[in-house]
């Protein structure tokens, strides 16, 4: 392992639906973006473990630690084993209402001795806004100020701490029973430094337990996968930006989907494309009003008159622009440079966000509450834009740099967007230029049969004019566009097998023979997995679909949680943990629980 990088892996995650933080195994947080997902952060030693920041907290002599998450909540719970006692500290961000403490964004970290008696070591160095800006640190009655330009964070803590003007820190031992605590808020305004006593973190810490667990009890899901499925639900709520609704894709950047790489992008922001698997699987566990928050988030978006008229993905407050730029600077996690905030694919060209998105309305619709006449209104003229648009060469849902060109799955989600359109205006009698979208829906169905199946490979192919298989056209039953069973779909669903299909795990596609305008090679893509899963399950084949499914959890980490992609030594690589991979988990697990009975 590089020095000074714990694996992506072996980080836990807590947060307060505003931002998170990564905890790694050794007591340290080295990711913290404060006061909000997308703002620049204040620890990121996981993009530079010399320049980038951290808050360490760890027992002196530890020989092992254990790490795991109070039950049924996002309370993180890190132990170490030392050889005169155990020690453990709990750490979590107490999730506020509208009130003046919202801002405050406290994060706690409670050190107990659980048993004999164990020294601890103490060290924050924040470096703010990404490492760029400079700050002063003071202590003022027991209280570490750190301030900067922009940002102003306070640690208190129930020990005496020390500073040097730029980091604070302090060492302490406890015996069996006793406690330290250390709260770091971010403060300015009308929100001063405050301490947090024994007393309060008891209370902070039951408020923070009930409050998960009352939220978690609206699941509907008894199935037998219920410890990973809840687990995939926490993390996404963790992932909610509360006052929007909207779902951040990961709350990471530039982690590499492969060490050494270029491809590190920012994935703090809300693609379009999640939409359908977001609301799916939200409504599916009867999550109900977070899917009417994502949905009133999106439906946001619909009423905007552009050409387009979607962004491919939109900041967590809405807004437009997200340009990208590389920070060099940083070396990057396990020198994988670039480093990279912002995201140039808001202005690509992805046509099958459409579908993505009629398709979380059509069932957002159908499960929840009907749309209004205004959103009707927007979803029709949609539905007009890609009758019109659909035969354009795009970026593709990959996101490639390597030019547009006319990708299946593009066009699949074309179809998808007409034909739950369709669905919703004969449904509910809902005016439409019908004969127009039916003629559209037709002609995209014959145009993928012609020219998107490849005699040659017996299967459905990634692009016109190429033999080169995707794992993307598992979406094709999986949206009702073809059969489960139709002899097309089972062989290429071998063909997808053969050449795309490692130990039950699923690359995307394989870039020597499909450029991407990148170099270097990736992982297997965990979302790809988990629509295999549900393919297999759809196709019949229920105890391939087991198995592959239960191989895919094997790969989750120590505490169920999934980046990006997946090595070929079973490292997890990529932004962590993705909310695509766990919104995909919920859907895999969901339907092979019903098809098992």
């Amino acid at each position: 392992m590089g020095e000074g990088y714990l694996p992506i892996a072996d980080h836990g995650l807590i947060g307060d639906l505003r931002t998170v933080a990564l905890v790694g195994g050794d007591g340290t947080i080295d990711w913290y973006c404060s006061p909000s997902f997308d703002a620049p952060s204040v620890f990121a030693a996981i993009l530079d473990a010399e320049r980038g920041g951290s808050f360490e907290l760890s027992a002196v002599s530890a020989e092992r630690t254990k790490q795991f998450y109070f039950p049924d909540t996002n309370v993180l719970i890190t132990r170490f084993f030392t050889e005169e006692g155990v020690g453990e500290v709990q750490d979590f961000m107490p999730v506020c209402d509208d009130s003046g403490e919202v801002d405050r964004h406290r994060l706690i970290r409670r050190v107990v001795c659980t048993r004999g008696t164990a020294g601890f070591q103490v060290r924050i160095a924040p470096r703010f806004d990404y490492g760029a800006q400079p700050h002063t640190a003071r202590l003022a009655e027991g209280v570490a100020l750190f301030e900067s330009a922009t940002l102003s964070l306070a640690l208190t803590a129930t020990v005496p701490l020390d500073c040097d003007g730029r980091d604070a820190w302090t060492e302490f031992k406890l015996t069996e029973g006793e406690s330290a605590v250390f709260a770091l808020d971010r403060v300015g305004g009308q929100i001063a430094p405050r301490g947090c006593a024994h007393a309060e973190a008891e209370r902070e810490f039951a408020g923070t337990v009930a409050y998960w667990r009352r939220w978690l009890s609206a699941s509907r899901y008894r199935g037998r996968w219920r410890e990973m499925v809840h687990r995939s639900a926490l993390t996404l709520k963790l992932l909610t930006y509360a006052p929007t609704g909207a779902i951040v894709a990961a709350p990471t950047t530039s982690l590499p989907e492969r060490v050494g790489g270029e491809r590190n992008w920012d994935y703090r922001y809300v693609w379009i494309r999640d939409a359908a698997f977001c609301v799916y699987a939200l409504l599916r566990l009867g999550f109900t009003r977070e899917a009417k928050g994502f949905m009133d988030f999106i439906k946001d978006r619909v009423h905007h008159r552009d050409d387009p008229p979607l962004q491919v993905l939109y900041g967590i407050d809405g807004r437009t622009r997200v340009p990208e730029r590389e920070l060099p600077h940083l070396e990057g996690y396990r020198r994988s440079a670039p480093v990279r905030i912002g995201n140039a694919a808001a202005t690509q060209l992805q046509l099958d966000i459409y579908g993505a998105l009629i398709d979380s309305i059509y069932l957002y619709d159908k499960w929840c509450e009907p749309i209004s006449s205004h959103d009707w209104d927007a979803v029709s003229e949609l539905a007009d834009w890609v009758c019109a648009h659909w035969d354009q060469p795009d970026e593709g849902v990959w996101e490639t740099r390597g030019g547009r060109r006319k990708f299946l799955y593009s066009r699949l989600m074309c179809w998808v967007a007409i034909e739950r359109a369709m669905r919703m205006a004969q449904h509910r009698g809902l005016p439409a230029d019908l004969a127009r979208w039916r003629r559209s829906r037709d002609e995209i169905y014959r145009r993928i049969m012609a020219r998107g199946w490849s005699p040659t490979r017996h299967a459905f192919v990634q692009h016109e004019e190429t033999d080169v298989l995707d794992a993307a056209v598992l979406m094709m039953p999986l949206t009702k566009f073809i059969a489960p069973t139709d002899p097309k779909w089972l062989s290429t669903l071998d063909a997808l097998a053969a050449d795309l299909v490692s130990d039950s795990l699923v690359y995307r596609y394989d870039p020597q023979v499909s450029p991407d305008g990148l170099h270097g090679e990736e992982g297997t893509f965990s979302i790809c997995s988990f629509w295999y899963v549900e393919a297999l399950t759809r196709a019949g084949r229920l105890d391939d679909a087991r198995l592959v499914f239960e191989k895919m959890l094997t790969y989750a980490n120590h505490l169920g949680l999934y980046a990006e992609q997946i090595s070929t030594t079973g490292e997890q690589q990529g932004n962590f943990p993705q909310a695509f991979t766990h919104l995909a988990l919920i859907s895999a697990a969901f339907n092979l629980d019903r098809a098992l009975g």
